[in-house]
């Protein structure tokens, strides 16, 4: 049946229900249907729905100055955004460079390496190298860094050739039986050195992944130690050292960067999704010093921009969200509520037969789904398991974020769950109650 919508939706020809108001982790469609927003849309809405203050901000900034370009202005509200990260950021990250969303902030990474090797005099530095099974955005660059092999098919041909992908640090489907988190750790870290010396380290520009891989593998952090040895590998070979937090930075894993639990520091972390929540579309990239630095003492242009970058109205927005973050302390109710959602998805589904995995860190959990638990083997992927879970927990006025092709990008089904800073212990259990009930009904 036609319908009048003239939106190009992102299933064809299937228009969404209307949603016309949000409050806290609910939003509310024009039919009066209230949906509890459980995964953030996509980890975005950390703040919630209609937070006074950043409305506010919003407001104030628009009334005062809408958009200046960068090639003529700067602005207090990027100035103070600008400073009020680098503060929170990890040691020698000290230059802030805002875009619209993630995929234009990985984009910017990968050139922003690029050119700094070129300002340094190694121009033969192009190569880029990832995991498998990552996500770095759509974007025809971030696209051709990413590992997601079920986005990557549909631009074959279109991808960028300079790219090559090593092994995830994945303990659930990878560490060996008996196998200690040191030892694997170290082997899935030497793939990244065996790929640097096959491609010739004067040939690699950076490396580039998620501190906790997101979207397509769900919330799988890496074992102890193996980033600290990524770190020492990229050290030994001169490869920079990209971090894409852009889903699992900025508070979602209980500390305001993901990185932070393991020690290290990169040389260039891009941010994203929880930086506005929601509010703004906003990303940004914080580098060294010393890159910054190359720019200056070489060239001191960085060959690239887009007319939305350091936009005064998101710069605000996004400050605010921040302010509110640190007063109100919400990185101990990420810990908190985390610890208690992943405690009652283990008490309901830890000893279903068909929940192979519950992992994650703070507020980003998800689980794997698998046809036998022993075997660790995946439903057969025609029967779109991910998607009748997303769609039978909607049904009951739940979101959850679905994935299908986690294991290769052809089987495997997981969900993600990345609700508010702000929830509370009712709304946990709400969560916990309202999945196990969707869960149960579609097995």
């Amino acid at each position: 049946m036609m319908n009048d919508s003239h939106v190009f939706h992102r299933t064809a020809g299937v228009v969404p229900p209307r949603a016309s108001r949000g409050e806290g982790i609910w939003i509310t469609a024009s039919d009066g249907r209230r949906y509890m927003d459980a995964c953030g849309g996509a980890a975005v809405s950390c703040l919630g729905h209609g937070d006074p203050a950043v409305v506010r901000a919003l407001s104030d900034q628009a009334a005062q100055l809408a958009y200046a370009h960068t090639s003529f202005f700067t602005t207090d509200a990027a100035e103070d955004l600008a400073t009020l990260l680098v503060r929170g950021a990890p040691e020698g990250l000290d230059q802030v460079y805002f875009l619209s969303d993630g995929s234009e902030a990985i984009e910017t990474a990968i050139k922003m390496a690029h050119q700094y090797h070129r300002e340094t005099g190694c121009k033969t530095r192009h190569h880029v190298i990832a995991r498998r099974q990552s996500y770095h955005g759509n974007t025809l660059g971030a696209l051709s860094a990413g590992g997601n092999m079920w986005r990557r098919a549909s631009y074959d041909g279109l991808l960028l050739p300079a790219t090559s992908h090593v092994d995830p640090c994945w303990a659930y489907r990878h560490q060996l039986p008996g196998e200690s988190d040191s030892d694997y750790g170290l082997r899935a870290a030497a793939t990244l050195e065996a790929e640097i010396l096959r491609i010739g380290p004067d040939n690699v520009s950076c490396f580039i992944a998620e501190t906790v891989v997101g979207a397509t593998l769900g919330c799988v952090p890496p074992v102890p130690g193996y980033l600290r040895q990524i770190r020492d590998i990229c050290d030994r070979y001169g490869v920079l050292l990209i971090l894409d937090e852009v889903m699992c930075g900025m508070g979602r894993t209980g500390t305001l960067h993901a990185c932070e639990q393991e020690g290290i520091a990169p040389d260039i972390l891009v941010i994203a999704k929880g930086l506005g929540a929601g509010y703004v579309p906003l990303g940004a990239v914080i580098c060294a010093g010393r890159i910054h630095d190359a720019f200056v003492a070489g060239s001191g242009s960085f060959m690239h921009g887009h007319t939305f970058v350091g936009h005064p109205v998101a710069c605000a927005a996004a400050l605010a969200v921040q302010r509110e973050i640190a007063s109100r302390d919400l990185l101990a109710n990420v810990r908190l509520r985390g610890a208690e959602l992943h405690q009652a998805l283990s008490d309901r589904l830890g000893d279903h037969p068909h929940v192979g995995d519950i992992r994650g860190r703070g507020l980003f959990l998800a689980l794997e789904f698998v046809e036998d638990r022993a075997a660790k083997a995946p439903f057969d992927p025609r029967r779109r398991l991910h998607r009748a879970l997303r769609d039978t927990a909607f049904d009951r006025g739940l979101m959850i974020y679905a994935m299908g092709g986690t294991i290769d990008g052809q089987q495997g089904d997981h969900i993600l769950l990345a609700p508010p800073y702000t929830i509370a212990p009712a709304e946990v259990q709400q969560i916990a109650e309202v999945l196990t009930d969707a869960v149960v009904s579609v097995f």
